[in-house]
């Protein structure tokens, strides 16, 4: 009886059994559609960004800079890093003085934290709204000088606080809700599931930063970042906003002025005793002259001088411009003190245009060698501050560079791409690829590697090739090899002219080979059982070198120096340099 009744109760549900599956499938597939129909509804929530938690937070081209201002309109405030971010080499800061310095192409503006008196130019100045710190520590520049320097511009909305920062120069893509259409929703993600950051009106404007995925990244006229349907907003053009300062007037400063002439340059190094002008001889072409005259002699910007009015009387009624050589001493430490402060620099500025007045020159050339690698930005700040003080004095400036390499203090402390941002001109010291020591001997300046040398500048630096003169050498080094017991070759020099090297050719009745492998003549002999070495330089390896000039474009050639040069060099370099092509 009881078996029975079991038995009855399986087959009942085996006949269940697929009216359950049936039944949990429907189930199944009516969530799934409800689920389908639930995630295709847009979602309707609204959500408040997280960055504002705080008051004023900073947009900069559709993007949170992670940061807040203090202060609107007038009296906005925005954080030290952030300025820096934007502006780059332009905003510098001392701590140890609490001073900011601010360098544009024609500004120099310094002031202290909390200060209201400033100098720009080097001339008193006052300011509405100084530098201030927080209690935690973190500094904010007025937003007003920032504007005026750099040309950035700040919105603050009424309604919402953002601060919505536009730099000078760049290409802004405007958007507007169709003004017969329904509205638009400005979500926080790239999709309807994501909730509403703002409920943009029927005819509102937007700018548009991006697209993504269908959907445009949008900023509202509110200052709020998000996106928006490409179906709900309607490109309308693209305005470029101003760029440069807004306190800039006039014609922008021009380093060169002598049209359809290549800058032909020649350093006279001035020693100990300055030369009689009278007793020089005739430079032929020559339309740049850069006497060593000014060195640094301490930490404290103090510098020595051997300048000479006569001099410069007479280069100028040559129809020569005189650029007078600044030099460090190459002294590493006294340098790095010179540079690391504002008051050190600013000394040294203010000799050096005091100076300018005294002997009237047009121009200075800065030769800082054997400097250490940390003091890079030093270097470029000091030239920041230097060069718009002196356009406004109408003179230039231009910086010696040696070629790239690997070394700390003669190279790497060179950053060109920068430094020709600063200067009117970079020097390239082309010479000395076989040094005075050299372990080795070879030409101070090959071909080969002259021309790799200025490639590398112009390509890895960005360096303009109007603003890259090349330099050359009027010397060569005749170099000793002598060979001790064991098989060992020791390498000596000694740095010669040209005529001296000319005269070596003649008494010792050689006739110079040509080396491909440098592109320059070459003579060796030996002297008493000594075997000597010379890589000429002479009219071949000089026009060899203006070609190069030609066939990148540069700006000219610079010699050094003019007291190696034989009499004829000058007529030589002058026609190959100033003829076109």
């Amino acid at each position: 009886m009881q078996t029975t009744m079991i038995g009855g109760r399986g087959k009942r549900r085996r006949k269940m059994a697929p009216i359950l599956g049936l039944l949990l499938l429907f189930c199944l597939s009516a969530a799934a559609a409800a689920f389908a129909w639930w995630s295709s509804q847009p979602n309707r929530n609204h959500e408040k960004p997280d960055y504002m938690a705080q008051s004023h937070p900073i947009m900069n081209k559709g993007d949170w800079t992670g940061d807040y201002a203090l202060g609107d309109g007038e009296g906005l405030w925005i954080p030290l890093p952030l300025a820096k971010e934007l502006i780059g080499d332009g905003v510098r800061y001392e701590s140890e003085t609490e001073s900011v310095i601010l360098t544009s192409d024609t500004s120099v503006l310094h002031f202290k934290t909390g200060k209201l008196s400033a100098t720009l130019n080097a001339k008193p100045f006052n300011m509405s709204f100084g530098a201030k710190k927080t209690e935690d520590g973190t500094l904010y520049l007025p937003f007003a000088p920032l504007q005026q320097l750099f040309g950035l511009t700040a919105v603050t909305d009424a309604s919402t606080g953002i601060v919505t920062l536009t730099q000078p120069g760049v290409a802004i893509q405007k958007g507007e809700v169709p003004a017969d259409g329904k509205g638009a929703k400005l979500r926080s993600g790239a999709g309807k599931s994501n909730p509403i950051v703002e409920d943009l009106l029927a005819g509102q404007r937007v700018v548009v930063w991006g697209e993504e995925a269908g959907w445009y990244r949008v900023q509202s006229a509110a200052g709020y970042l998000g996106y928006a349907s490409k179906r709900d907003i309607a490109l309308i053009g693209i305005e470029e906003t101003a760029s440069g300062a807004i306190t800039e007037q006039g014609e922008p400063y021009v380093p060169w002025k002598v049209t359809g002439k290549r800058i032909n340059l020649t350093w006279d190094a001035i020693y100990n005793v300055m030369p009689d002008p009278a007793k020089i001889g005739d430079w032929s072409g020559v339309n740049v002259v850069s006497p060593s005259w000014f060195s640094l002699t301490d930490g404290q910007g103090n510098i020595h001088s051997k300048a000479d009015a006569a001099y410069s009387a007479w280069a100028r009624n040559k129809g020569m411009q005189v650029w007078a050589m600044f030099g460090n001493s190459f002294e590493p430490d006294i340098t790095h003190e010179a540079l690391s402060s504002y008051e050190s620099r600013n000394l040294m500025i203010r000799q050096l245009i005091a100076y300018a007045r005294t002997f009237r020159v047009q121009g200075f050339n800065l030769d800082f060698e054997n400097v250490y690698t940390k003091d890079k930005d030093n270097l470029i700040q000091f030239v920041r501050e230097l060069t718009p003080i002196m356009h406004e004095q109408g003179l230039s400036v231009s910086i010696d560079v040696t070629p790239k390499s690997n070394s700390e203090m003669w190279s790497a402390y060179l950053d060109r791409g920068r430094l020709a941002a600063a200067v009117d001109y970079l020097i390239l010291m082309a010479y000395d690829e076989h040094w005075a020591t050299s372990p080795v001997s070879g030409s101070v300046a090959s071909l080969p590697w002259t021309e790799n040398a200025i490639t590398k500048i112009l390509k890895e630096d960005g360096v303009a090739p109007e603003q890259l003169i090349l330099g050359i050498p009027f010397y060569t080094r005749v170099w000793t090899e002598k060979t001790d017991d064991k098989g060992k070759v020791e390498v000596s020099s000694k740095a010669i002219g040209m005529d001296a090297a000319q005269q070596s050719v003649k008494d010792n009745k050689l006739t110079p080979a040509f080396s491909e492998e440098t592109g320059q003549h070459y003579v060796e002999f030996k002297a008493n059982g000594v075997l000597q070495r010379i890589w000429l330089e002479d009219e071949t390896s000089v026009q060899a070198r203006v070609q190069l000039i030609k066939k990148y474009k540069l700006a000219g050639a610079a010699s050094w120096n003019r007291a190696f040069a034989s009499n004829g060099i000058w007529s030589v370099l002058d026609k190959a340099l100033q003829s076109y092509p």
